[in-house]
């Protein structure tokens, strides 16, 4: 139901300046004048609310997920972006600098300014490339944080342009009531950049962390635990994430998003499971101790509360079971009795984390552990391959466990399949609880 409120809410801010453009009863241009009218108004609307969508609010994400936003901002650009690329070429009505001493109403004439037509230009031709850049993101030879730059920028130069030429050169833009609502639009999408890239970090700035230890738990998986500068650390519930800063100040492009791996009773350090993929995790084992630190966060709706059941079953794959780690450490601080199982899934033996503690967590809590490996050493016992529909339904295909939770993490591939099989084995999708991360 938040999801839906906030979805309404949405589609009334999109359509907002069509219906204001509607009640100023202007005599109609060309059918096609119109759409493209029309097109113009909701487009640029939706465009302004990406940035707050891309923001990283919790008044938002925590209803949602902020996994389910971020994809939302995502391919609602794509649309957005076909309109408004599309919408110049659809008018009809004859195009003159200025417009014709009888037609007050701008009915028989488009009635461009020069200054009209170049931020038009502009507009159009930076968001075709921000958009294309974001699509090919993994295809380019630029590190994240360079991307990341270039795109707040862009985004902000496209507004700015895109809303200037609104109110330079739209019929029904120039009208006081819709040339508010879009300046009060542009400051909301302005002020979003400025919470994100000055607010923040500044906040940041006033409870530093500093790193603790670096070490390595599997093949190319290292932990790096944190603690802040003074007082407790940030409060977070089991499962969710942060974004983290580590050896550069709060101000840097450098951050990434990590699930914490530690449970919130342990007050005094956050701890990351943190896999060698890319640019900046390939040297995090270089990290030096004592190194300054900062979040921002928590973020992300990966988490047991408010979802009662009787017992809860974990599926993770890889560096996945980072936030699993969490849930698991503060249930057996709580002392949950509940019947558990993980399943958990890696390539080699030599990936899986914390065995030892696993091990200790099945005695201590109501807990099964089943590792599965894709390419087991020779003498390997268990299962053997990866999580698929015959795995999980061997553990989890049984009525007394349909009304169990079933926390799934590990990437998006492996989340996907492993939802499907869920489903497949006649589990409810509302007892499914997963976040992909797609940044």
């Amino acid at each position: 139901m938040p999801g839906l409120v906030l979805l309404v809410l949405y589609g009334v801010v999109a359509l907002a300046p069509l219906a204001l453009a509607w009640s100023f009863n202007l005599p109609p241009r060309a059918p096609l004048d119109e759409v493209s009218s029309a097109i113009a108004l909701v487009a640029t609307s939706m465009l302004l609310m990406e940035f707050v969508l891309s923001g990283r609010f919790r008044l938002i994400s925590r209803r949602t997920g902020i996994d389910a936003t971020m994809r939302f901002h995502q391919l609602v650009a794509r649309p957005v972006t076909v309109l408004l690329l599309l919408h110049p070429f659809l008018y009809t009505t004859p195009l003159r600098q200025a417009g014709l001493p009888w037609d007050v109403t701008g009915q028989t004439s488009l009635g461009l300014t020069a200054t009209g037509i170049v931020t038009g230009l502009i507009a159009w031709a930076l968001l075709a490339a921000l958009v294309l850049s974001a699509i090919f993101r993994d295809s380019l030879t630029w590190r994240y944080e360079a991307w990341r730059l270039s795109h707040g920028i862009g985004a902000a130069l496209i507004a700015g342009f895109g809303v200037f030429h609104a109110l330079e050169a739209g019929r029904y833009s120039s009208h006081p009531p819709l040339a508010a609502l879009w300046l009060a639009l542009l400051a909301l999408a302005l002020l979003t950049l400025v919470i994100v890239y000055v607010v923040r970090p500044l906040l940041k700035l006033q409870h530093p962390y500093r790193v603790t230890a670096v070490e390595q738990r599997g093949l190319k998986i290292w932990e790096v635990d944190i603690e802040p500068a003074q007082g407790d650390a940030l409060a977070f519930e089991p499962g969710q994430f942060v974004w983290l800063t580590i050896d550069r100040p709060p101000f840097s492009f450098r951050e990434h998003p990590f699930s914490i791996a530690s449970a919130p009773s342990e007050n005094k350090r956050l701890a990351f499971l943190i896999k060698e993929v890319g640019d900046f995790t390939s040297q995090i084992g270089r990290v030096p101790v004592g190194a300054r630190a900062y979040v921002d966060g928590p973020h992300g709706a990966l988490t047991l509360s408010k979802k009662p059941s009787a017992g809860i079953v974990f599926l993770a794959g890889g560096v996945g079971i980072a936030p699993i780690f969490s849930m698991l450490r503060q249930l057996r601080a709580d002392g949950d009795k509940r019947p558990m199982t993980l399943l958990y899934g890696n390539r080699v033996t030599d990936q899986i984390l914390h065995g030892d503690e696993l091990n200790d967590m099945s005695r201590d809590l109501n807990l099964t552990v089943v590792h599965v490996i894709s390419e087991p050493p020779d003498d390997w016992e268990g299962p053997v391959g990866v999580m698929d529909e015959a795995l999980i339904r061997a553990h989890c295909d049984r009525p007394d466990k349909t009304d169990w939770l079933y926390v799934v993490c590990g990437p998006p591939p492996m989340i996907d399949a492993t939802e499907d099989a869920l489903v497949a084995i006649g589990i409810p999708e509302r007892r499914v609880v997963s976040e992909k991360f797609a940044y």
